[in-house]
């Protein structure tokens, strides 16, 4: 199984995919407001070289509660990519400490599934979305 993983903390991303047996990872910080290139990432792990994006049979994220800003980016950009790839996404819960990175995250997930052995179609992109427990009082009232 082809996995594709991001986890972002706010000030640094990281992004990982697993090749049948083989890891490539690519991690950078930056500042807090600013969004990672996804093109860099991309190409820094293999992508168009090793592999291509219709060869990733999961994308996954991790739901890092240190940064909701950094935590809704990945979801929204791997959301985009698996609704026009058809492929499913699978949220991570992240309760672990920053210095987890994506290739951790990718590992997490290709165990779960084969644990939980469930189907494919049970990872709808439209259900992937991030949790946070507590309110975050941005609401207008």
């Amino acid at each position: 199984m082809n996995i594709l993983a991001i986890k972002s903390t706010g000030d640094t991303t990281s992004m990982s995919v697993i090749l049948k047996n083989e890891i490539n990872t690519y991690s950078a910080k930056h500042e807090r407001k600013d969004r990672p290139n996804w093109d860099i990432f991309l190409e820094n792990i293999g992508l168009n070289k090793i592999f291509n994006l219709n060869e990733i049979d999961l994308f996954v994220y991790a739901d890092s509660q240190n940064s909701y800003t950094a935590t809704r980016t990945v979801a929204s950009y791997l959301k985009g990519v698996s609704v026009a790839l058809n492929k499913p996404l699978m949220v991570v819960k992240d309760i672990s400490a920053d210095d987890i990175k994506a290739d951790s995250i990718a590992k997490i997930a290709k165990e779960q599934l084969k644990k939980e052995n469930p189907s494919m179609e049970d990872f709808d992109p439209g259900d992937a979305n991030p949790f946070y427990p507590k309110d975050s009082g941005f609401r207008k009232k």
